[in-house]
């Protein structure tokens, strides 16, 4: 058989490739199905929760009737059932009920993107183009951000074919595996083991850290664990939230398995900044945000502060909080002795 492979090369690339093709197409088929029960569900769940309301006029009381459902559904269903998620079904509902045709051939993620459009035929061109060019949802969300829809009406017959190639040079489409990763096709089958072995490693990380800083005794008090920030419909998680008491600040953390990117420093700006805006109070000083940046290679540990006086702040926390150096090691260790476990 080595023979085989050997003098005939291109004759088993060709087996090979067949068979790839045979494994992405059925992950395709799979994940096609998914999204359309997955966008059947909530839509129908949006059409009940709208049904009640308007049947027995409670629109007073419909954020109370929207937690009680969300309390009982996750109780029983674990997450994806959350205040604004029910919000966002229902909104999907109203959106779409005069002609849903095209919406279960897109993911959720998509059709949220869509439904914030309040121009019918805008809305109504994005999901046509969606469907029609395959945008993945990173594609689709520039596009929209871009004004993808004014620029091409605004663009001479002969020059539209280049605007409407060039998304697929800005942004890549995705593959199926990053689809499978989607959160709300996880939520939606309920798989209880959706931690990954990456994201077993993430939360084998987090749980040492926060017990980390507890033990290290410089004023923290652990705050909470996934801290969700909802803006505008959607959903943020911050791994960990402490409060400083020798410092007065809260103390945000958020892990990257993956190098440290800019993205990833703009994210932590804007958790800070919420932070500052929405959950400090006069007596706080300037939040702290702390991205913790593990891979394979090396360990990178960034401080992202907001403050006037950077330079007096910095000497601050450089006293009170663990050092880079510390953190670091902490993580190797961890990692290190998860391996082990594996």
């Amino acid at each position: 058989m080595t023979d085989i492979i050997n003098q005939n090369n291109e004759v088993f690339g060709n087996y090979y490739n067949r068979i790839n093709a045979l494994i992405l197409k059925t992950k395709q088929n799979v994940v096609k199905n998914i999204n359309y029960e997955m966008v059947e569900l909530y839509y129908a769940i949006g059409s009940t929760i709208n049904e009640l309301i308007e049947e027995y006029h409670l629109e007073a009381s419909q954020n109370k009737i929207l937690k009680s459902f969300s309390e009982k559904l996750t109780r029983e269903f674990g997450e994806g059932y959350s205040v604004p998620n029910l919000k966002l079904m229902k909104k999907f509902y109203l959106t779409y009920k005069g002609g849903y045709t095209l919406c279960n051939q897109l993911s959720w993620s998509h059709n949220r993107l869509i439904m914030k459009i309040d121009n019918e035929a805008k809305r109504n061109f994005y999901l046509e183009e969606s469907i029609k060019s395959n945008w993945s949802v990173r594609q689709l969300e520039r596009q929209i951000n871009s004004f993808y829809y004014e620029r091409l009406l605004s663009t001479s017959e002969e020059h539209k074919e280049e605007v409407k190639n060039e998304i697929n040079l800005l942004e890549k489409k995705e593959k199926v595996q990053d689809f499978i990763k989607d959160p709300y096709v996880l939520e939606f089958l309920d798989i209880k083991d959706r931690r990954f072995l990456e994201k077993d490693l993430e939360s084998n990380l987090l749980e040492h850290i926060s017990e980390f800083l507890l033990e290290l005794g410089r004023g923290f008090s652990f705050v909470t664990r996934q801290k969700r920030i909802d803006v505008d419909g959607d959903n943020f998680y911050i791994d960990l939230v402490f409060y400083n008491y020798v410092l007065k600040c809260f103390v945000l953390i958020d892990l990257k398995l993956d190098k440290l990117t800019h993205q990833d420093i703009g994210q932590m700006d804007f958790y800070v900044r919420y932070f500052d805006n929405e959950v400090k109070t006069e007596d706080d000083n300037p939040t702290i945000g702390i991205i913790l940046c593990s891979d394979k290679k090396d360990t990178i540990v960034k401080y992202s502060v907001l403050n006037d006086n950077k330079n007096l702040f910095a000497s601050k926390y450089q006293l009170y909080l663990p050092t880079e150096e510390e953190l670091a090691r902490e993580i190797e260790k961890q990692k290190e002795e998860f391996e082990e476990k594996k």
